[in-house]
């Protein structure tokens, strides 16, 4: 088996951990065989190819823990009048404008566009939320086959509600449930998670049995929870608690549940979650984009919780996520120490990885799945391990990005991702666009 060495200025195996000037890894197939400063590298491997990369610091890549790759489709949609409010951006747009008119077409063109998408921006393990009751079954595996042509690695779930019929509810758990066990049989890069919406949408014995059925298959179940205040309103009016009171009151709770957005949760729900030990994804830029408010991330990581962070199919530059995760706590808390650089960057990778459900993505050590990034170091001010997290999260882009790296595959190398045809994938999903459009103008 073929050793290769990528030896770079600096490396920041570990994003809890301080960087190595002077580091490099060794990778053999799709794994990290080794780390360690360059010299021992090319002692320890002398029959190694070597890739020099002196002008880069090399990272784990990016984990994003929360995707709608549909998204896209509603990028600049017209509209007549903005939505009010949270409700009405669900029942009077998202809903009956963009969900319902999904076709398999139009996803399998969005799915390309997202990968493409993700590959420039660094990521290579996602969690994706399909919202179509009307183009299942066999959605899933039309994501799933463009995500396998891509390269990346994929964590994908249809989101099961009630909110059409009692009927298309099973449906859509029966999806996922014949998707988990189909990657399970064939292995691969791609794998499948249950996933149904919320309280206001799913009957206690619908999200029951979504539980019952991920149990059966020892997979995690995804909800979407206290997104905005109405959550929070409903469950309080119809239930007489608050909605993680309401998933704690209905015994479904603990470490194989992803809940996305968590905005509007209060001091107590936080020390459920963080007792249940509930993964949490944090979606910031698409928080303030429904004015659900701002995630109280701060107070949950100090108890304990795991937060990694989303794009939520809205703005997908993963840098100016993390950018809006560190400084929006700052300003709501008015104080500028909270949220480190360092910190965010862990809930972009391991704290995603381990969200997921994954134990050898996230951090570069050997054993660990070959995932990293190359990010050039013309920062204008001199790079240093003091400083290294601060002058990445704040003055790098996209643009800066000289190679991506997932399972020891490159993706993307010298600024120019592999192997897509970037004029016909832009193609395909402008045209999706247009069609989907067409339903939105009266």
């Amino acid at each position: 088996m073929a050793t290769t060495l990528l030896l770079g200025a600096m490396l920041w195996a570990d994003t809890m951990k301080p960087p190595h000037p002077g580091w490099g890894v060794a990778i053999e197939d799709d794994r990290v065989l080794a780390t360690a400063p360059h010299a021992q590298l090319r002692t320890d491997f002398p029959d190694a190819s070597v890739i020099e990369a002196t002008d880069c610091v090399v990272t784990p890549a990016f984990v994003n823990a929360h995707h709608h790759m549909y998204g896209v489709l509603a990028h600049g949609i017209p509209l007549e009048k903005a939505p009010a409010g949270f409700w009405p951006f669900l029942k009077e747009f998202w809903w009956p404008l963009v969900e319902d008119r999904l076709t398999h077409d139009w996803i399998a063109a969005a799915t390309d566009w997202a990968c493409l998408e993700m590959v420039r921006n660094g990521i290579t393990t996602f969690y994706d939320c399909l919202e179509a009751p009307y183009a299942i079954p066999g959605a899933l595996e039309v994501e799933a086959q463009v995500v396998r042509r891509r390269g990346v690695r994929g964590v994908l779930s249809f989101e099961a509600t009630e909110r059409v019929s009692a009927e298309n509810g099973a449906l859509g758990l029966r999806e996922n449930a014949d998707f988990i066990d189909h990657c399970r049989a064939h292995g691969g890069l791609v794998s499948g998670m249950m996933c149904f919406h919320t309280t206001f949408t799913c009957s206690a014995d619908f999200i029951h049995r979504a539980f019952e059925l991920a149990a059966e298959r020892g997979a995690r179940t995804h909800m979407h929870l206290s997104e905005g205040t109405y959550e929070p309103e409903y469950c309080l009016s119809r239930y007489g608690m608050r909605p993680v009171a309401y998933y704690e009151h209905l015994g479904v709770l603990g470490q194989h549940v992803l809940a996305s957005q968590c905005v509007q949760v209060d001091a107590a729900e936080i020390e459920i979650l963080a007792r249940r030990g509930v993964h949490v994804s944090h979606q910031p830029l698409s928080n303030c984009e429904v004015g659900g408010g701002f995630a109280p991330v701060p107070e949950m990581l100090e108890a304990g919780v795991n937060v990694a962070l989303g794009t939520d199919g809205y703005m997908n530059n993963f840098f100016e996520v993390m950018r809006a995760a560190a400084l929006i706590p700052k300003a709501r808390l008015q104080d500028p120490g909270v949220m480190p650089a360092s910190v965010v960057w862990t809930m972009a990778t391991q704290n995603g990885a381990r969200a997921l459900g994954f134990t050898d993505v996230g951090i570069l050590a050997p054993g660990y799945q070959a995932d990293l990034l190359l990010i050039t170091t013309d920062v204008p001010t001199p790079l240093a391990t003091h400083n290294l997290a601060d002058q990445l999260l704040l003055w790098r882009n996209p643009s800066h990005l000289r190679g991506v790296m997932c399972a020891g595959r490159w993706l993307l190398c010298d600024g120019k991702v592999i192997g897509m045809d970037e004029n016909a994938v832009r193609g395909r999903v402008e045209e999706a666009a247009r069609r989907l459009w067409e339903g939105s103008i009266a």
